[in-house]
């Protein structure tokens, strides 16, 4: 499993740990800063992104709020995490959704005379755990020294400030959601959703399997086209003329001193550096609603095998539950877990782990999880990569940031020259530069010679004809546009669309095949289910036990598929479920229900997580109201140049 899948896979801790309170956690773990992307290109840290009745959010306020975000992420995931990855988990769109909601919330509260006073403000902050030590206040004095340590500095009014703030916001959400109660039943159906599990066996239908053969007809094609047209509309398209400020081009002409590279190379040091690692592998014997003493003594058996010469790769594949509810987890890979540092395990098992030399097994380790044999395969100790090792990159590095420097100092120039569409010409020659045409483009299209550029694009779809943009960013530096052709959006005729119309036809149809295939194939299931599969001409795909929200072979994540399945008793089938990319008939092989024991030991924490979850849900819609009566603008070139990765 990748990084950037178990990042996924904690899809609710991104986009919570993006609240308000954010301001605490800065306090409580002192994260180190990073900057985004390397540059702030063009921006200033007063650029608007967005106003909320009047209320600005500046490009200053998102770098502070991204800055924290990567590093509280690159404490939790370790230092794998690249801008690429912040950008596929959408970090900063939420970032800059979470800053305008942020603003809303305070606007709410002050229309309703909310206010968190001197006295509030105090007796929270000597009780944040980062200003305590031993359980008591550090002392004003200690107070602005921790402060003082963070990088940026921070002055204890502007702390004061934003942790008002974000009080502020937790009083409101509080009287909003104070009501919200969480019942018993439902506490007990949370626990069953998220831990009762089946075992499947599946015939999986896909329409790409009935494709070949079908050539739909004209009158087909007519036909799909006039039941609606409106799904096949061309949206608006746009022209520019623009000049291009390519900073790329410029890097050529850039140089890189040694005393530059060395300094470089001494403030980013920690990066170049790979702590201590080291590698093992495990078998895991899940406790979690099972009596602990009987699974301590399959343990124990199997321990003796491992500490007897047994082959622990074949064992932990025989014995092993870190099945990753059926995706295979350590078990599959004969429990290894590949190379981790220190913080990445939870603690017994990290304390056994490095205890350990390459070679040795444990004894059994007890945690949160369960039961491990541990067996330590390797370690690799801190490395830190030399200048010389280093210094093309720091070298690349340099000469860009001067390259972009330069085109930011050019595009700073003709912004003061560039008046109207009929400068460009002179301009672009004055400047050693070319005109350039984009040709027509839609929003979700690159324009010719600039390539895909979110800020260019904003712009152009918000610009007059006939008026000039201010510095835009693109991937390779900077950009001027004005406007020269705009064709509304209109329904087109059938044949300027009918390689689309086509494909939807033969989906259709494939969709249709498959259905009827999976109803022969369902209603001979009942009784031989592999029989019936091979007779459709279809391999029975079979899971270990899973829970509601596993992927499914060939089919992934689906709701329908979840509904019915847990629905059925074992030896059940399901009637066939059209899925986004498949039509699907299962049997249940097997069920494991919940057990009350475990359900007990989990309800409190359970029932506050839901409580949690609940709350938000009501407060969030109820904030999607009081936007509807607020004024929001926002700065789509900025946004997009910040989402374009400046």
């Amino acid at each position: 499993m990748t990084m950037l899948d178990r990042m996924r896979q904690h899809t609710a801790w991104l986009k919570w740990s993006l609240a308000i309170v954010v301001v605490a956690f800065i306090v409580l773990y002192i994260p180190n800063f990073v900057r985004l992307n390397g540059t702030t290109g063009s921006l200033s840290q007063d650029d608007w992104l967005a106003t909320v009745n009047g209320r600005t959010v500046t490009y200053g306020e998102f770098q502070r709020a991204f800055n924290n975000q990567t590093a509280a992420m690159r404490s939790q995931y370790g230092g794998e995490i690249s801008d690429q990855m912040l950008r596929q988990l959408g970090v900063p769109q939420r970032i800059v959704q979470q800053l305008i909601e942020d603003q809303a919330v305070l606007v709410e509260a002050n229309r309703l005379g909310m206010t968190v006073s001197d006295g509030e403000l105090n007796a929270r902050i000597v009780r944040l755990p980062g200003f305590q030590e031993n359980g008591q206040f550090v002392g004003y004095e200690r107070y602005r020294q921790i402060l003082d340590m963070q990088r940026p500095p921070m002055r204890p009014a502007d702390f004061e400030e934003e942790f008002r703030k974000s009080l502020l916001a937790e009083k409101l959400m509080g009287a909003v959601t104070g009501w919200v109660v969480v019942s018993d039943a439902d506490v007990e159906k949370g626990y069953r959703e998220r831990n009762e599990k089946v075992k499947l066996e599946l015939a999986v239908f896909t329409a790409n399997q009935f494709r070949n053969g079908i050539q739909p007809t004209d009158a087909e094609i007519q036909a799909q086209f006039n039941a609606n047209p409106a799904i096949y509309q061309i949206p608006e398209k746009r022209r520019v003329k623009y000049i291009a400020v390519d900073g790329d081009a410029l890097m050529g002409r850039m140089t890189a001193t040694d005393q530059e590279i060395q300094a470089r190379y001494t403030a980013s040091q920690a990066s170049f550096s790979t702590p201590e690692q080291v590698r093992a592998s495990h078998i895991l014997f899940k406790t979690e609603g099972k009596d602990e003493a009987a699974v301590r003594k399959v343990a124990e058996s199997v321990l003796a095998k491992v500490k007897a010469g047994g082959d622990f790769a074949a064992l932990a594949k025989q014995y092993s539950e870190d099945d990753d509810n059926g995706k295979g987890g350590s078990k599959a890979n004969g429990g290894d877990l590949d190379y981790f540092g220190k913080g990445a395990m939870v603690k017994e098992f990290e304390e056994a782990a490095w205890a350990l030399q390459p070679g040795q097994v444990s004894d059994l380790v007890k945690s949160p999880f369960g039961f491990h044999i541990i067996k330590v395969t390797d370690k690799k100790p801190a490395v830190t990569k030399t200048l010389a090792e280093v210094r093309p990159q720091l070298e690349a590095q340099i000469k860009q940031e001067k390259a972009q420097a330069e085109a930011a100092a050019v595009a700073d120039a003709i912004a003061g020259s560039l008046k109207s569409p009929a400068d460009f010409d002179k301009v672009a020659k004055d400047r050693g530069l070319a005109v350039g045409d984009s040709g027509l483009f839609s929003r979700d299209e690159p324009l010719a010679g600039l390539g895909f550029a979110p800020a260019v694009t904003a712009e152009a779809f918000t610009l007059e004809p006939g008026k000039v943009s201010g510095e835009l960013r693109t991937n390779q530096g900077f950009a001027f546009i004005t406007v020269t052709d705009v064709k509304p959006p209109y329904v087109p005729k059938v044949d300027e669309v009918k390689d689309k119309v086509r494909e939807d036809v033969i989906r259709t149809k494939a969709v249709e095949l498959a259905r009827q295939k999976a109803n022969t194939m369902a209603a001979a299931a009942k009784s031989n289910f592999a029989a019936a599969a091979k007779a459709a001409g279809v391999d029975v795909k079979t899971t270990d036990f899973i829970t509601r929200g596993t992927a499914l072979p060939e089919v992934g994540v689906s709701d329908k598929v979840d509904q019915a399945v847990f629905a059925l008793k074992p030896g059940e089938v399901t009637p066939p479920i059209a899925t986004d990319a498949a039509v699907v008939v299962a049997r249940v092989k097997e069920k494991q229900d919940i057990t009350p024991d475990a359900f007990q030991a989990q309800r409190d924490s359970l029932r506050a997580q839901l409580l949690q979850q609940k709350r938000s849900e009501f407060f969030g819609a109820y904030m999607n109201k009081a936007k509807d009566k607020m004024k929001i603008e926002y700065n789509q070139a900025v946004i997009g140049t910040i989402l374009a990765g400046q």
